[in-house]
């Protein structure tokens, strides 16, 4: 599976609804239903976590869905290896729990963008600089909001994605504290949901999530 070597896609979906969908689950077999559900709702960023069995055969079930804009990622990328696989199976950027230079340099040799996890102003700050596309504020319930305004205060320019708790309250918070897009996992694509088959509902709170951003 062939994939770009720009950003353009990234950018785009970041620029329109800047709200990634990610896929955490037991196993991917319904990722294909679940992006196709999302994508309905306004979502352009899903991202298939390598902690999901299949996840990098759904990436490539996705991308050749051919949905209208949609921007597949994977997250949970840890080493290089990981990084490469992704690349292979068709992932049009990265998302890393953590920093890992390792990953960055495989990000950046593959030419897909990447969105590095950190918690502290060091790791955050530290992401950004070694060329991380964005920074992903991990996990964001634990410190909320005001944490990240706190944060952006000296740092300005950090390009900050909460992810981890996130869900449409607390959305207008994060995006009035200066997030610039917000990762959501189990408020939006919860196994329960996913086991029954209701796309509808999926799709209904795919819309509420960008709504939520939007305001």
């Amino acid at each position: 599976m062939s994939t770009g070597t720009d950003h353009t896609t990234f950018d785009a979906a970041m620029a329109g609804a800047p709200v990634i969908a990610i896929v955490r689950l037991p196993d991917a077999g319904s990722a294909a239903s679940v992006a196709a559900a999302v994508h309905r709702g306004g979502i352009r960023l899903i991202e298939v976590t390598l902690t999901t069995a299949g996840a990098l055969d759904a990436v490539t079930t996705m991308r050749e869905a051919g949905l209208d804009g949609l921007c597949v990622g994977v997250g949970s990328v840890r080493t290089s290896g990981d990084a490469r696989r992704s690349v292979d199976a068709g992932a049009e950027y990265l998302v890393t729990p953590t920093t890992n230079l390792d990953v960055l340099g495989a990000a950046r040799q593959a030419g897909v963008p990447v969105v590095c996890g950190g918690l502290t102003p060091t790791e955050l700050d530290t992401a950004q600089q070694a060329g991380s596309t964005y920074v992903k504020l991990f996990p964001a319930s634990a410190v909320g909001p005001r944490y990240l305004r706190e944060v952006l205060a000296p740092l300005p320019d950090l390009r900050i994605i909460p992810t981890g708790g996130v869900n449409v309250e607390t959305i207008p918070q994060f995006k009035a504290a200066g997030a610039v897009g917000v990762g959501v996992g189990s408020a939006l694509v919860d196994q329960q949901t996913v086991v029954a088959g209701d796309w509808p509902e999926l799709e209904r709170r795919a819309k509420a999530l960008v709504s939520a951003w939007h305001g």
